[in-house]
């Protein structure tokens, strides 16, 4: 494993690099720019063809000229603020609630929970995340539901390319120990079971290998982002599509859980993590938001959409 990025270096191509770039940060970066990539076309696309509203801004070519008039962009140019939002507000709320599924480890150490690289649990960012990105999406004027239905694909590929910085950083997202012995042919065994040696908690697992679930995930989340992109031109409600990304979001974690390392909680004599109720809780927003957004004859229409339907109806009525 390469908890540092300078470890990857130094091993393939012989030098060492100044500064140790954390690995699971880095690839948490990369999944942001992806992430805020797919939005301002996504933006971009909805705004061109009157699914989504603009923002205002100082005209740019009155710079220096005293009072500035506002101009009308595409909403792509909160792209970036947005994507800061949910990067701030998201680490925030993920190390939060980390901290509340392990408040025995805080009150331990509270100085080495806060401040230490590992620890951070999604959801926690997920719900967090969302609230200030609500607030912020609100102050602009922009339909929410819309931005939501933009913002569904990159959160989920963003997801899954942080989840390859879990894996290789080591930082202890992996599985229980894997049955080897159950292992089918086909599968090649570093899919299977894995030691993570190195890893940036120091736990040897040479003797237990796990399943290396964080690998799971990346590709649970590809084949999803696949399905959410393939849907997003889709005719439908506003907010449909991201409800979708709720439901898919949360029976991947769900299942994941099964065959994942996580602390426990008993609730009504049933063993239970934190994140399979938090999963549980989205599967049902989500399928009650499909339920109430899926109305096949009531589908909202861009603009784009109702000038050719009038159009056509105006020149039906002529003949």
């Amino acid at each position: 494993m390469y908890p540092r990025l300078s470890d990857l270096f130094t091993d393939y191509l012989g030098f060492s690099l100044p500064i140790p770039i954390n690995s699971f940060g880095f690839m948490v970066a990369v999944g942001a720019m992806i992430g805020a990539w797919i939005l301002q076309k996504e933006f971009d696309r909805m705004y061109a063809i009157g699914q989504l509203n603009g923002v205002k801004i100082p005209d740019p070519e009155q710079k220096g000229k005293g009072r500035k008039r506002m101009v009308t962009v595409s909403p792509s140019f909160v792209v970036g603020t947005i994507t800061m939002i949910v990067i701030g507000v998201g680490f925030l709320g993920a190390r939060l609630f980390h901290i509340l599924e392990n408040l025995d480890q805080f009150f331990r150490s509270p100085a080495q929970m806060i401040f230490t690289t590992g620890g951070f649990t999604f959801y926690g960012g997920l719900i967090l995340g969302s609230y200030a990105v609500v607030r912020f999406v609100r102050k602009k004027g922009l339909d929410l539901g819309s931005v939501a239905d933009a913002m569904a694909p990159g959160l989920i590929i963003a997801y899954g390319i942080g989840r390859i910085g879990c894996h290789l950083s080591g930082d202890g997202d992996w599985g229980v120990a894997a049955d080897v012995a159950a292992k089918p042919e086909w599968i090649p065994m570093w899919l299977w079971a894995e030691t993570y040696p190195n890893n940036i908690l120091g736990i040897d697992l040479s003797m237990t290998p796990v399943y290396p679930t964080p690998l799971y995930e990346f590709a649970m989340a590809a084949v999803i982002f696949a399905i959410l992109w393939s849907f997003r031109k889709h005719v439908h409600r506003t907010g449909w599509l991201f409800w979708v990304y709720l439901v898919f979001n949360g029976a991947e974690r769900f299942f994941i859980e099964k065959i994942r390392v996580n602390n426990t909680m008993e609730i009504f004599g049933q063993t239970v993590t934190q994140a399979e109720l938090i999963a549980m809780s989205l599967i049902l927003i989500g399928v009650i938001g499909v339920v109430k957004t899926w109305a096949p004859g009531d589908r909202d229409l861009s603009s784009a959409e109702k000038g050719t339907s009038e159009t056509g109806g105006a020149s039906a009525a002529g003949e």
